[in-house]
């Protein structure tokens, strides 16, 4: 992960959100999922204490302890503060926000980051899926608590699934069972990039195909 940082900040600066903070999730293959809203609404502060502080000291969040890796619990761990470092939520899979100018970020090398935008309210998600996650419904959870915390409706959603390993080189198509779940919830703009991770090594990485020795590509989903 370490040598891929200068090329991720590359692609960070193409997109223009180099000076915007990275909230992700330490990816566990569970279900939990953290919750980021704009200040003002009501909500609790995660009890965590930070463990770790990955920002530059100079984008300090405006919490009174420094963000650095917040725990997540009960489906979802919240909070309600202008987020301007970059932030690792522990335990979680997916991160939502309705905060603009911060960007989310998920690591993958066969599961699927799957993209989640409300264009009305509006509000994004960004969610790890692999096999694991799939069974456990992280997707139908990232859903639901965009629901239940920014008052998105499912059927005005868009979902975008990323390449990913799918048979015949994996046992599970979870891309499929991905799109059932949404479809579950009410989601009717599925896209699906139909693209198998292990089938073009030339352009992914895969973690099956290269057996663990690979890299990691970025996934990023920002509110501008």
């Amino acid at each position: 992960m370490r040598r891929l940082e200068a090329a991720h900040r590359e692609i960070r600066c193409a997109i223009g959100v180099s000076d915007w903070p990275v909230l992700t999730a330490e990816q566990v293959h569970g279900d939990q999922i953290a919750v980021v809203a704009k200040p003002g609404r009501a909500g609790q502060l995660p009890q965590q204490k930070s463990v770790t502080d990955r920002s530059d000291t100079s984008r300090r969040s405006r919490a009174t302890q420094p963000i650095g890796s917040i725990g997540c619990s009960s489906g979802a761990t919240r909070i309600d503060l202008p987020v301007e470092s970059d932030v690792q939520f522990a335990g979680c899979d997916g991160i939502i926000t309705n905060q603009r100018e911060v960007a989310l970020g998920i690591h993958v090398a066969d599961c699927c980051a799957v993209y989640i935008v409300d264009p009305k309210k509006p509000a994004i998600g960004l969610v790890h899926s692999g096999k694991k996650g799939t069974e456990l419904g992280v997707v139908s959870n990232a859903i639901a608590q965009m629901k239940a915390h920014f008052g998105s409706n499912p059927a005005e959603l868009v979902v975008q699934l990323s390449p990913c390993i799918r048979p015949p080189h994996y046992e599970v198509d979870f891309a499929a069972e991905i799109i059932g779940q949404c479809r579950a919830q009410g989601v009717k703009q599925i896209h699906d990039s139909g693209i198998c991770t292990a089938c073009h090594l030339d352009l992914y990485y895969s973690y099956r195909a290269e057996k663990g020795k690979t890299g990691r590509m970025l996934a990023l989903l920002a509110l501008m």
